[in-house]
């Protein structure tokens, strides 16, 4: 079986220094790669972000700090050497295609070719608030690829004529480092995303599903990226994992009660809900999602509360990798069978008990050699 790649969560938020010495830390203890999410606002509303809920609000003032990872990514690219470098992930709605694909160069050298370039669909919350139309995402992330992938590959000026981006004697004299573009990774669930991903994309980042999905999901992308003529073992299947994980289970049966913790299940389709025999925080239909549906920044104290106390723990454990570090590595094992070969460990932990932050790189740790990585 490959090896299983693994790859930690960036420093988001000052010091920024913080953030390189993590990274050389990672990759001094052989982890794969370092990653930051793209996020103007934070999933947990302001109305949660109270001492009563979470001791991390006496510390932090507001659940919305995020650094830019593009800038992140070449800050940490140019001080460390192996270690690759991800966005997971970024839209182009609010990055215009042009000048993402110019970004993405522009890492590529910095990082001597470790850049990753993760993308999606967007998020309600990162578009709307800011003035930006959130129609039709899907058919602008296909669009907003094959834009990118013209300007780095073309020797000259080029033209474009879409529905939603026009270039006319268009173009990007810098390229590609070493003449090999910057790896695409895209976070897809849904079919049409699927076939996006096999059609066009490098890697695939989705968030948890059963193995079963994730196997049949894998298979529908290897599918269409034959049907598009690529070859589909070139593809990585990967997976955005919230891990959740405590040092006995008595501890992470507390860290699945945590209010924050189950506030996060808040991103999880409708349906995944219904599926598990509760009925869904928010309504938004049979498709409605956190992704779609929710503004943390407009939602009441009572509105807080209520969707906290709608989501039981058992949501969570289905939500998240919940367990001991032998517990996750023995869930991973089946995802492995069938196809994971990157997982990009988003550790929740600290959300449930901050003064498990420390304890959680060890965790980590514990876990790649458990997995073997």
């Amino acid at each position: 079986m490959e090896r299983l790649q693994l790859g930690v969560p960036g420093q988001i938020m000052p010091p920024a220094d913080a953030a390189v010495k993590f990274a050389r830390r990672s990759e001094a203890e052989g982890f794969d790669a370092v990653w930051w999410p793209d996020h103007l606002m934070g999933w947990h509303a302001d109305t949660m972000w109270t001492e009563d809920l979470t001791p991390l609000a006496a510390v932090q003032p507001n659940p919305h700090a995020y650094f830019d990872p593009l800038i992140m990514m070449g800050v940490v690219g140019a001080q460390t050497e192996r270690i690759k470098v991800g966005v997971v992930v970024t839209d182009l709605i609010r990055r215009n295609p042009a000048m993402a694909a110019a970004s993405a160069l522009t890492l590529d050298h910095v990082t001597k070719g470790r850049a990753i370039i993760g993308l999606g669909s967007g998020e309600r919350l990162n578009i709307t608030p800011y003035g930006m139309s959130f129609d039709k995402p899907v058919a602008k992330l296909g669009e907003g690829i094959d834009v990118m992938r013209l300007l780095w590959e073309a020797d000259g000026p080029v033209d474009y004529a879409g529905k939603f981006h026009t270039l006319e004697n268009a173009v990007l004299g810098l390229q590609p480092y070493q003449g090999k573009a910057p790896e695409i990774w895209t976070a897809a669930h849904g079919p049409r995303m699927l076939e996006l991903t096999g059609a066009k994309a490098d890697g695939w980042l989705p968030t948890k599903m059963s193995p079963a999905e994730y196997a049949k999901s894998l298979t529908t992308i290897r599918q269409s990226a034959q049907d598009a003529r690529r070859d589909p073992e070139a593809i990585t299947p990967g997976m955005l994992g919230y891990l959740l994980m405590g040092p006995d289970e008595e501890t992470v049966r507390r860290l699945t009660e945590a209010p924050l913790v189950r506030a996060l299940c808040v991103l999880l389709p409708a349906q995944v809900f219904r599926d598990l025999g509760v009925e869904p925080p928010l309504d938004g239909g049979p498709g409605g999602s956190g992704f779609h549906d929710f503004i943390p920044t407009a939602v009441s104290r009572a509105e807080s509360l209520r969707i906290i106390d709608a989501i039981p723990p058992k949501v969570v454990r289905h939500y998240a990798f919940c367990g001991t570090p032998a517990q996750v590595a023995e869930q991973l094992a089946e995802y492995r069978e069938a196809g994971l070969r990157h997982l990009v460990m988003w550790n929740i932990t600290a959300f449930g008990d901050p003064s498990l932050a420390r304890w959680s790189f060890q965790a980590m740790t514990e876990l790649k050699k458990l997995v073997g990585s």
